[in-house]
């Protein structure tokens, strides 16, 4: 079972998460949200940006990555995690594998575009959880679509 004082501080992060997801949703752009996390601070947060930048690396991943790498002043960020609403793609993985982040928390999976599907695997060293606020990040995915059916 999972340490109760870690599961507090996953809830809390995946909430700033959500936050970003919600702010992407509002901006028409498909609603996921990241935040990354250093020595118990959010250094990073940031949501998808693929339409507003006509750019399909703009992923929140992608871009939390950059700015936590700004902040911290090197690519490695090891000591980090990553909370991010659904599960990464297999773009995203490989930027979180060569950034050998510490620990990748997820909301919920990615059945279709996520990179556990395809067999890539994140970092030996990187710790992988998923689950948390798993139907929060779900629902907010699947409105998202579904108005996205009706226009």
């Amino acid at each position: 079972m999972k340490n109760p004082t870690c599961l507090g501080e996953d809830l809390f992060f995946m909430k700033i998460a959500l936050e970003e997801a919600f702010t992407a949703f509002h901006k028409d752009e498909v609603p996921i949200g990241a935040a990354i996390i250093y020595k118990s601070a959010v250094i990073a947060r940031a949501h998808n940006l693929t339409e507003t930048f006509g750019d399909i690396t703009a992923h929140a991943e992608m871009l939390v990555i950059h700015l936590a790498s700004h902040f911290l002043g090197k690519k490695y960020i090891r000591e980090c995690t990553l909370y991010v609403t659904v599960e990464p793609c297999i773009m995203c993985a490989g930027a979180l594998f060569l950034s050998q982040i510490g620990r990748v928390v997820c909301g919920t999976n990615n059945s279709k575009r996520g990179f556990s599907c395809t067999g890539i695997k994140l970092h030996p060293r990187t710790q992988f959880e998923s689950g948390i606020m798993k139907n929060k990040c779900r629902n907010i995915l699947q409105k998202f679509f579904l108005l996205k059916r009706k226009i």
